[in-house]
C-alpha cells in the first residue's frame, strides 16, 4: 500500500469533531487561524504574484472563515499588495473581531459596496466556510452574483460561499470560484460532480492534524479517500531483475462485434501498457486480423459469432484456468449473454465493462463466483441497481451499490468514485472533460484488467483510475480538451508514468 493514508474525505459533522478535539488537547483557535492564514497566503503568493495580481479584493464573513480570511488581507498588504476588505456583516465572532480591527489600524481599506472590488485582480472569498446549511440571503446572494460576473480570478477558502460542504449543492446563490483551496481535510461535497463547476481548481491546503486525531474522530467506521499521487505505488514498476512473462500475469480480453469494432482494441492496446506479461485478446472470428495487425504481441483468438456479427461463446479450448484476470464486455454487445454466464462461472477475477454491465443487469440471481471489478457510466449504473433512487446522493449510492452486489464498483463521472463492500471509498479528484468521448471507458477497462493480472484487485482498480485520469490531463494540456480521442488517450499513458514515477525506480 502507499507509505502514508490518502487524504480522508470528511463530513461537517466530522471536520468539527476533528478540530474541536485539537482545541481541546490544548491548540489554541487563535494559533490555528494564524496558522492557516499564513500558509493561504504563501500559496496565494505563488499562485497570484504581487507583479501579476497586485489588487486584491477580500470577501470577509463573520465567523472563523473571515477570520482566515482577514489574516490573509493582512499578510498581502505586508507584502505589497494593494488590498481592500468587503465585510457585509456588522456582528462578528470575537478572534475575527480582532483580526478586521487590527487591518483597520494598519490602514487597509474596508468598503461597504462590493461593487467597489471591480477593478481588483484577484477575489479571496472568505465569506462562509464548512457547514453552511441555510440558503444565501438575497441580498448577499446579489453580491456573489456580481462577483461572478468578473472576468478575474477567484479563490475560495476552504469552501466557496454558498456551497453546501456535505452535498456540493449551491444554497441559492454560490460564489463560483476559480480555485479552491480546501483546508485540513478534503470535505465532502467538493468531490461530488455537481460541486465542480462552483469549486473550480480545487487543492488540498494541509494543516498538520495529528493522524490520531483522524482515528480517534472516525473511528472504525468506513472510510473516505481522495486519491492523490501516491498512487504510483499501487502500480506494478518494480520487478525482479529474473523474472519473466509468466510471473508478470497473463490477462484475457473479451469483446468487439462487428457493430463495435473497436473498442476492444482500444482495451488490449491500454492492457499492454501495464507490462501485463501475456496478453490474450478472445474476439470474433472476422476481428481477428484486425487485432493481429494492431496487437501483434498479443494471442489472438476467434471466437463463434452469432448472425449479428456477436462472440456467440468462448471456443471449448480457451481454458480460462490459466489467466490470472479477465477483462469483458467492450464492443461486446447484449447478445454475447453466454460469454458472461461462461466468464461469471469461471471464478477468475473480472473486471466488467459497458455491455458485460447491461448483460449482468439482465441476469437474475446474479451468478456471482469471483472477484467483480464493476465499471458503470451513470446509466450502466442505474440498470445494474434500479432499486437506488435516481436522486440520491451519488456516493451514498456507489457506497450501496458495493455492498449491495459484494462488488468492487467503480462509478464513472467527472470525479470517478470507488466503493468496496465493506464500505470504503475512494474519489479521484483529478480528471477533465476531454474524457468525455466513446472509448475512454475502453481504455479503463484494459488499464485496470492489465493490472489485475500482475496484484490484488482494489490497488489495480484505484491505480488504474488514476493513472487513465493523469493520462487524460496530460493529453488536454498537449492536445487542448478537443483532441484527446482514445488512441492519443492511450499514447498518453506511458509517458505520464515515466513522469510520475520516482527516479529509483
Amino acid at each position: 500500500m502507499v507509505s502514508q493514508p490518502f487524504p480522508s474525505i470528511v463530513t461537517t459533522s466530522e471536520m468539527q469533531a476533528i478540530e474541536a478535539a485539537m482545541f481541546a488537547a490544548g491548540l489554541p483557535i487563535a494559533a490555528l487561524m494564524e496558522k492557516v492564514g499564513q500558509r493561504l497566503s504563501d500559496r496565494l503568493c505563488c499562485l497570484y504574484p504581487v507583479t501579476t495580481h497586485p489588487k486584491v479584493g477580500v470577501l470577509a464573513g463573520p465567523g472563523h472563515n473571515g477570520g482566515d480570511a482577514l489574516v490573509v488581507a493582512r499578510e498581502l498588504w505586508h507584502r505589497g499588495y494593494t488590498v481592500t476588505v468587503w465585510q457585509p456583516f456588522s456582528r462578528l465572532k470575537p478572534l475575527t473581531a480582532d483580526h478586521a480591527k487590527y487591518a483597520r489600524f494598519l490602514g487597509i481599506p474596508f468598503t461597504s459596496e462590493v461593487a467597489e472590488l471591480a477593478t481588483a485582480n484577484l477575489i479571496v472569498d472568505g465569506v462562509f466556510g464548512f457547514g453552511l446549511e441555510r440558503s444565501v440571503s438575497h441580498e448577499l446572494g446579489a453580491a456573489f452574483a456580481q462577483v461572478n460576473q468578473w472576468c478575474v480570478p477567484r479563490l475560495s477558502i476552504d469552501v466557496p460561499s454558498g456551497l453546501c460542504s456535505d452535498r456540493g449543492a449551491v444554497l441559492g446563490t454560490a460564489i463560483q470560484a476559480t480555485r479552491t483551496l480546501c483546508l485540513g481535510l478534503w470535505k465532502r461535497g467538493l468531490l461530488m460532480d455537481e460541486a465542480l463547476p462552483w469549486v473550480g481548481e480545487a487543492e488540498l491546503l494541509a494543516f498538520d492534524i495529528p493522524a490520531t486525531v483522524i482515528d480517534n474522530v472516525l473511528g472504525t467506521m468506513p472510510r473516505r479517500y481522495c486519491l492523490d499521487s501516491q498512487c504510483w505505488q499501487l502500480l506494478p514498476l518494480a520487478r525482479s531483475p529474473i523474472t519473466h512473462k509468466y510471473r508478470q500475469g497473463q490477462l484475457l480480453l473479451i469483446g468487439g462485434s462487428a457493430r463495435f469494432g473497436g473498442s476492444i482494441l482500444l482495451s488490449a492496446l491500454a492492457a499492454r501498457c501495464t507490462g501485463v506479461g501475456m496478453l490474450v485478446v478472445a474476439v470474433p472470428n472476422s476481428l481477428k486480423p484486425l487485432v493481429l495487425a494492431r496487437v501483434p504481441d498479443a494471442i489472438v483468438v476467434g471466437c463463434p459469432e452469432t448472425n449479428t456479427g456477436a462472440i456467440a461463446h468462448l471456443p471449448a479450448d480457451l481454458d480460462l484456468q490459466r489467466v490470472q484476470a479477465i477483462a469483458c464486455g467492450p464492443g461486446l454487445t447484449t447478445a454475447a449473454t453466454t460469454v458472461i454466464e461462461q466468464v461469471l462461472a469461471a471464478g477468475i477475477p473480472t473486471v466488467l465493462d459497458a455491455d458485460g454491465l447491461n448483460i449482468l443487469a439482465a441476469l437474475s440471481p446474479w451468478p456471482l463466483a469471483a472477484p467483480l471489478v464493476l465499471t458503470p457510466h451513470l446509466g450502466e449504473f442505474r440498470r445494474l441497481f434500479p432499486d437506488l433512487s435516481a436522486e440520491g446522493d451519488r456516493l451514498e449510492q456507489v457506497q450501496a451499490a458495493a455492498a449491495h452486489s459484494n462488488c468492487l464498483v467503480v462509478l464513472k463521472g467527472a470525479r470517478t468514485a470507488i466503493a468496496t463492500p465493506a464500505g470504503n471509498l475512494w474519489i479521484n479528484p483529478a480528471s477533465t472533460p476531454a474524457l468525455a468521448r466513446g472509448g475512454s471507458g475502453d481504455v479503463l477497462t484494459g488499464l485496470i484488467g492489465g493490472l489485475l493480472a500482475q496484484q490484488e484487485l482494489l490497488h489495480s482498480t484505484l491505480g488504474g483510475v488514476w493513472w487513465h485520469a493523469q493520462a487524460g490531463l496530460a493529453a488536454a494540456k498537449q492536445w487542448t480538451t478537443l483532441g484527446v480521442y482514445p488512441e492519443r488517450l492511450v499514447d498518453a499513458l506511458l509517458p505520464t508514468l515515466s513522469a510520475k514515477k520516482p527516479d529509483f525506480l
